[in-house]
């Protein structure tokens, strides 16, 4: 049986076996991924996952509780599961009290996204990992495989979701125990795509080996790579464009929705949905649509779940839980790659930020790391590598008033994230140049 065929049998039984009294939304996660483990650039363990759950919840006269449960694949074993699971939501529900904000979606909409793009095969990708990581320290993990979601409810609505991905997160170690640490992920592996991704960690390992530049505090020209910046996205996505948190006044990005502070005309922003791997449904039961979130540095749409929209007065865009973006998107400018370092000029190359936090959430400003491959440049050619440094700045500066210019070439990167399953965020962003990055120690 199919994993959708297995999503559909389940509700439909669901369907008959509630009340008149009861509703139900179902959500179903499953995946068949290949892990693989690397170690000097040599595999040291190899496994396959395959797995499928549903999360159930029940409610019934304002009041809600749900359980997840693994599934067996067999039909009976899993729908005598989920009659259990029934009788113990319908006890639970009794001690429960009603849920001001409970705001339930009654439209029986419907959903189907199916991308069946080829996966690689794992053995070509650990033949080509191998060739080109002979004698490295390399390591690493990749994963692979199809990505499944759905989504029903009490009211008809019905979501189907499935996705092949792969995503191999790798660093290359220098004897000096620097390293240089990488990522190459998408829908379509590309054995060219990933040469050029790798010659370019590979080219960084080098320049690792010189004598370290020291740096004094102060503002530096920098260069964010995707993956620096994602790092910074990753900030602002933390309540940045919540609507509760808009509402309650704690977002970083509070001056900029409340039209007080601008970003770079450079930065629009959007949810990205359509066509990447997060499913065009919420586990609450909302259909998700591109939204966008900046557009030219101006504050546009917010993230709204069902919580909020019942609290605040609003309409429900499909968010999840914690309101964050999950397929972010940022439009690219006109930096060719190859004249990065040229545009820089004297400054600070940085591949990677680390260990961010917020030194002053409402005011927008974050601090982080520098640490890995983190270079300096004079007159557009890499000199020597750069000690950890501590960064503290504004992202109404980093991305509004230091921000040069944008990579017109954007990478697609996916969540590494395997806790209990693996994630179907993304970010597709540009390179980022920037005339001013305060370093504080």
């Amino acid at each position: 049986m199919s994993h959708q065929a297995q999503f559909k049998a389940l509700a439909a039984w669901l369907q008959g076996a509630v009340t008149s009294e009861e509703r139900y939304t179902l959500g179903y996660d499953a995946e068949e991924s290949d892990f693989i483990r690397f170690n000097h650039a040599k595999v040291r363990q190899a496994g396959h996952v395959q797995q499928a759950s549903v999360n159930f919840k029940l409610i019934a006269e304002g009041r809600h509780a749900n359980l997840n449960l693994t599934l067996s694949g067999d039909a009976e074993v899993d729908q005598e599961r989920l009659s259990e699971a029934l009788l113990q939501l319908r006890e639970t529900l009794t001690l429960l009290p009603e849920d001001p904000y409970l705001q339930l979606n009654d439209e029986a909409w419907q959903s189907s996204n199916v991308q069946e793009m080829p996966l690689p095969d794992s053995a070509h990708v650990v033949q080509q990992i191998a060739q080109l990581g002979e004698g490295l320290d390399l390591v690493g993990i990749y994963a692979a495989g199809p990505i499944y979601r759905g989504f029903a409810s009490s009211s008809g609505a019905l979501g189907w979701h499935q996705a092949n991905s792969f995503n191999f997160d790798w660093s290359l170690f220098h004897e000096n125990g620097q390293a240089v640490k990488a990522n190459y992920a998408g829908h379509t592996w590309s054995d060219d795509g990933f040469a050029r991704r790798f010659a370019l960690a590979r080219e960084q390992l080098a320049f690792l080996g010189r004598p370290a530049h020291v740096l004094a505090p102060g503002q530096y020209r920098a260069y964010l790579a995707p993956a620096a910046l994602e790092e910074v996205m990753g900030m602002l996505c933390w309540g940045g464009f919540s609507a509760q948190s808009l509402a309650d006044k704690t977002s970083p990005l509070q001056r900029l929705y409340d039209g007080q502070a601008s970003l770079s005309p450079l930065i629009s922003l959007k949810e990205h949905v359509s066509g990447s791997l997060s499913p065009a449904f919420s586990g609450e039961g909302y259909p998700r649509v591109d939204l966008s979130l900046v557009a030219n540095g101006a504050a546009q749409d917010r993230m709204i779940n069902s919580r909020s929209a019942a609290e605040y007065g609003l309409v429900a865009n499909g968010a999840g839980w914690g309101e964050s973006p999950s397929a972010l998107s940022m439009d690219g400018g006109s930096l060719e790659l190859d004249s990065v370092l040229k545009a820089l000029g004297t400054g600070l190359y940085i591949s990677n930020l680390w260990y961010l936090n917020f030194s002053d959430r409402t005011a927008g400003r974050i601090t982080g790391m520098t640490r890995f491959a983190t270079f300096w440049v004079e007159d557009g050619k890499i000199i020597a590598p750069v000690n950890t440094m501590r960064f503290d700045d504004s992202i109404f500066s980093l991305l509004g008033t230091a921000l040069e210019q944008l990579t017109c070439e954007r990478e697609l990167l996916l969540s590494t994230s395997t806790y209990s399953q693996r994630q179907t965020a993304s970010c597709l962003l540009p390179g980022a140049l920037l005339s001013a990055l305060t370093l504080t120690l």
